[in-house]
């Protein structure tokens, strides 16, 4: 389920990592800093965040994103901690519940949290109100669970409008992040894509194994893991 917004832009940027075993996945900051541009595009020019569905970049990475929060499986932060998986979890209060506890295993090894609203409510034709109070309202609860203010949004279900871009400026968030591919997608991988990996489904396998098979196919690419984060 790729979205197809009008207005996506990408953005330039640099930082290697990996995703298999035997390849240290983590590079150091900087070391590819030379590579890295400024947003552009109108939305940018207007002092609006730009809307990223892929990272343009010669270097061999994709990235790896979640949505929602929904599963809370151990052996995914096993998973991450024991590979380095540099992920980034895009959560919804209203989906994660009580379970804020296993997020916060999660980025004790590493992976980074990010907006996805409060409630999950579709955004486009919400009054500018109505589309603020799910934004910053999750920017806070964010804030008081982890101590951070995310700089990376994700709408519901991919979509947005122009209102989405104000508030998403106006609650302090640095970029709207779409996605290129998802996991139950077959086609091929190519630098730069951002992977969605999407909510749990109670009758399919869970969330570690369908990462495992993603990172086969990133393997099997040639590619590795990127963190976005760095890149944006």
């Amino acid at each position: 389920m790729r979205p197809r917004a009008a207005g996506a832009l990408a953005l330039t940027a640099t930082l290697l990592t990996g995703c298999a075993q035997s390849v240290d996945p983590l590079e150091r900051p900087g070391e590819k800093a030379a590579g890295r541009v400024s947003p552009h595009g109108p939305e940018a020019d207007r002092g609006l965040p730009p809307v990223v569905d892929r990272v343009r970049t010669r270097d061999k990475v994709v990235f790896l994103t979640y949505d929602d929060g929904a599963e809370k499986d151990p052996r995914f932060v096993d998973m991450v901690r024991e590979r380095r998986l540099p992920v980034s979890m895009f959560l919804t209060d209203s989906v994660v519940g009580p379970g804020y506890g296993h997020f916060a295993r999660l980025q004790s090894v590493g992976a980074s949290i990010q907006n996805h609203t409060l409630d999950h409510t579709a955004l486009p034709g919400l009054p500018y109100a109505g589309q603020r109070a799910e934004i910053c309202g999750q920017q806070d609860k964010l804030k008081s669970r982890f101590g951070i203010r995310p700089r990376l949004f994700r709408p519901p279900h991919g979509r947005y409008d122009m209102t989405t871009l104000h508030a998403t400026a106006d609650c302090g968030l640095a970029a709207i992040v779409l996605w290129t591919s998802a996991d139950t997608d077959a086609a091929p991988l190519h630098p730069g894509d951002i992977i969605l990996i999407g909510p749990d489904d109670p009758t399919g396998p869970p969330l570690w194994q369908r990462t495992e098979r993603v990172l086969r196919r990133v393997e099997e690419a040639g590619l590795r893991v990127g963190r976005l984060e760095d890149y944006l």
